[in-house]
């Protein structure tokens, strides 16, 4: 399995090669060669979503590594979650199941794919005799997911811009309280357009780099993520009918990532009715799927902040292959006159979403409705970006078939302000996030205005 740009000039790319690379030299994202079939026979023998994942990710991985290097990996790469299987799987109604993706360090779903990121850069680091530099920025719960999954690792370095805004205290704690040699929060005075614009010129400048030291990418771009995420659908289907039946999934989302994995999945042979792709008030993804508009517009701070984005950047993915079919050449073309001029596809070929996808936009009113209504419906409490997928759920219930499985992506514990509001009370609150309350903050704070982040990454360098 080789892959290649979106864009069309990357091409014949080992796995880890993609891996350390991250974002192609052509600016685009790497995509498989094909897409590998799933033996579903074979997944259906399977108990764990460890199994699966031994089954999945080697797929991808045969260029660089051997399967035997790969399952020594997995065995020790998801680690510290607070339920033996990682995944929980809540019945809701007759039609309606919740996967909880939450039951991780650092409580959100990001920890699959980062873990599994980490486990991978170490691997490859220490076989090159390299080190290397994590360079992100966040908006909630990547960079926890990030410095959590890396720390242990002492050939990366992490330093993670924390804009100064929306994320809830706990967010940022979960950041900010890791005392280890290898970890740099940085409170960047900027949004998080501001600090994403830093990340992009230290990729383009790497000057803050030491001789054979690699930079790396962890947001949801590099390839591996999407692996880690796939296997997840995998085994949502596989717990609730044995892949008998498709599923519909509902999703959060904001640089589209799961959604992406989830139709990465369904290439793959996973039984897949429809995707219900869920936002909040920065719709851009909603206003594409509805009216054929994927217009870049200003960020609005909302009560689900890891979905506070302008641009979601997996969905050149989509375009390239759901949509264009795989011409790299016409992708390349609207993504370098993007965001300046909108994007808008054929309508021939824009047609087809209505055979996959579904989306709805949700503002900050019918977020906290929802997490009402649906705890004293269901005595079951949501955090808003679950929320957000749920109230997308209810506008299309009547018209969807098979069951629907809404992703929750991560423990409403994390958002206090929010569930106070909304006056729910949470009592099962994971002791990684109540252990955060009385710890002391330790991260530096910095402009996106000069060069000070660079210079300060040079010095802890």
């Amino acid at each position: 399995m080789f892959f290649h740009s979106t864009r069309g000039k990357d091409k014949n790319k080992t796995f880890e090669e993609v891996l350390i690379q991250g974002l192609a030299d052509d600016g685009g994202l790497f995509m498989p060669d094909y897409w590998p079939e799933v033996d579903l026979s074979y997944i259906r023998k399977q108990e764990s979503f460890l199994d699966i994942a031994k089954y999945i990710i080697p797929l991808f991985t045969k260029s660089s590594f051997s399967e035997n290097e790969v399952e020594e990996i997995l065995n020790n790469t998801w680690h510290d979650f607070d339920i033996k299987d990682l995944i929980n799987i809540k019945p809701i109604n007759k039609s309606i199941k919740i996967l909880e993706l939450f039951h991780g360090p650092t409580a959100a779903f990001k920890d699959f794919g980062l873990q599994l990121a980490a486990a991978f850069f170490n691997k490859s680091l220490n076989k090159q005799n390299k080190t290397a530099i994590v360079f992100g920025a966040t908006s909630g719960d990547t960079g926890s997911a990030a410095i959590d999954a890396c720390k242990k690792f002492d050939s990366i370095k992490s330093f993670i811009l924390i804009p100064d805004g929306n994320m809830s205290e706990i967010q940022r704690k979960q950041m900010t309280t890791v005392k280890k040699s290898n970890v740099f929060p940085i409170l960047a005075d900027g949004t998080f357009d501001d600090c994403q614009d830093i990340v992009k010129k230290g990729f383009q400048e790497r000057s803050f780099l030491r001789n054979n030291q690699n930079l790396l990418a962890v947001n949801s771009i590099n390839w591996v993520r999407i692996m880690g995420q796939i296997c997840y659908y995998f085994y949502a289907s596989l717990k609730i009918n044995k892949l008998s039946k498709p599923l519909n999934f509902s999703i959060p989302t904001g640089n589209f990532g799961n959604v992406f994995s989830c139709y990465a999945a369904s290439k793959m042979g996973l039984p897949l009715s429809k995707i219900i792709v869920g936002v909040n008030e920065n719709n851009i993804l909603d206003r594409f799927f509805k009216s054929n508009n994927y217009s870049r517009s200003k960020v609005i701070e909302t009560i689900s902040p890891s979905m506070d984005i302008s641009v979601a950047s997996n969905f050149e993915r989509l375009i390239y292959d759901f949509y264009l079919e795989g011409d790299s050449k016409r992708c390349s073309e609207i993504y370098l006159s993007f965001p300046n001029t909108p994007i808008t596809i054929d309508k021939d070929m824009w047609e087809k979403t209505r055979k996959l996808f579904l989306s709805y936009s949700v503002d900050d009113i019918n977020t906290y409705k929802c997490m009402k209504s649906f705890n004293a419906e269901y005595n079951y409490i949501i955090d808003p970006h679950t929320a957000v997928a749920v109230e997308s759920v209810m506008q299309f219930e009547g018209s969807l078939d098979y069951e629907t499985v809404i992703l929750s992506t991560a423990h409403p514990a994390k958002f206090p302000k929010t569930m106070n509001k909304a006056d729910l009370n949470i009592s099962n609150i994971p002791s990684s996030l109540s252990s955060l309350i009385d710890k002391e903050e330790v991260a530096i704070k910095l402009s996106t205005s000069d060069n000070s982040i660079f210079e300060y990454i040079k010095q802890n360098n």
